[in-house]
């Protein structure tokens, strides 16, 4: 039985590197069971023994910072065949271009030269964080899946949500369930169920929200992301009744935006409602004060607030002034005092602590 993993795992306990984790423990069979199935396809067999069925793949979910990419990072560096390892966004975007190309050249099932391509040569694909929050993707990723399991492609996922919560208030979710199902039957389905939340838990009772929005504001914030994410992200694209609601730097359920990236745009609360429910915790910086001259915007920061807070997301963030500073003139200033009251109790320990959403 390959322990190579294991291995791995603890040479990074003993350099001090990780700490030990039952729950990280739990899920190394897993791994094990993976990788032993991948070897006995790469030994030889005999001309009339029947190669064996290539392993089930592995979703493993879990909140942030439960250590779901580190775990990934030892799997992917224990293989010894090939493998590619993609965040699910960038992926499933790779896939839309390659259908859009496809379809170009007439043919009748546009899907199967793109998974042909992906599928060439590949043994395993290594997902970071699979959540479907576009309509086209999600009609087309059962039929996706299905057909780079047919050619032996073992699948690896990490996700935020259980498989139940994928694409959970998407448009026309029945033709969606399908895959749930799929995923169910062809992958094991695993719970990162830690106590230790490595990165929230740095949070917690620390300082979230930085007054006034001056460079040294700056700079913890830019602490935080590095201790959330490790600073490497990319743009998540939310599909939202047909428009793209872009949020600049997304990383392990974490996002970091600009006032005006959220709030100078003309969004509305089913934009926010979908914000709320594709992230854990938001990161929003150079929140100004709010009146007559901004009065739009102070709008949609509170439409952005309430989302946010029935949502149980973190809030970091940095602002011109104290919540109960910062509306202080013209219509609304009396309707922003529950938004201050919410911006005060999102700041404490104890919300962070409340039960995860997904």
């Amino acid at each position: 039985m390959s322990h190579k993993m294991r291995d791995l795992y603890e040479a990074r306990l003993k350099s001090g590197d990780l700490h030990a984790d039952p729950a990280q423990e739990a899920v190394m069979p897993e791994f094990d069971r993976i990788l032993d199935g991948l070897n006995a396809l790469q030994e030889k067999r005999g001309f009339f023994r029947k190669s064996p069925e290539p392993p089930k793949g592995l979703y493993l979910w879990g909140g942030v910072g439960r250590g779901k990419s580190m775990l990934m990072d030892l799997f992917v560096e224990s293989l010894d065949v090939p493998v590619r390892r993609v965040h699910f966004h960038a992926f499933m975007q790779e896939i839309q271009n390659g259908l859009h190309e496809a379809r170009k050249t007439g043919v009748e099932d546009s899907l199967a030269p793109v998974v042909d391509k992906v599928a060439e040569g590949l043994r395993v694909l290594a997902f970071d964080e699979m959540q479907i929050t576009d309509i086209a993707d999600a009609m087309i990723v059962g039929r996706l899946f299905e057909s780079l399991m047919s050619k032996g492609v073992v699948i690896v996922t990490t996700s935020n949500r259980v498989p139940d919560d994928l694409y959970k208030h998407g448009l026309n979710r029945q033709l969606f369930l399908p895959f749930i199902a799929l995923i169910k039957e062809r992958l094991v389905v695993h719970e990162l169920s830690s106590p230790k939340d490595y990165r929230q838990n740095r949070l917690s009772g620390g300082q979230v929200y930085f007054t006034p929005a001056n460079a040294e504001a700056r700079e913890a914030i830019e602490g935080i992301w590095q201790d959330l994410t490790g600073g490497a992200a990319e743009p998540l694209e939310l599909t939202v009744k047909g428009r793209k609601v872009t949020l600049p730097a997304y990383r392990n359920g974490v996002v970091r935006a600009g006032f005006h990236d959220l709030c100078g745009q003309m969004l509305g609360p089913g934009d926010y409602l979908a914000v709320a429910d594709a992230v854990k915790v938001l990161i929003l910086e150079n929140i100004p004060c709010l009146g007559r001259s901004n009065f739009n915007e102070a709008k949609r920061f509170v439409t952005l607030i309430d989302a946010l807070y029935e949502a149980k997301v973190r809030l970091i963030c940095s602002a011109a002034d104290e919540p109960e500073s910062l509306y202080v003139e013209g219509e609304g200033v009396f309707e922003f005092e529950r938004t201050a009251s919410r911006l005060r109790e999102m700041q404490s320990a104890d919300w962070a602590g409340a039960p995860e959403k997904g």
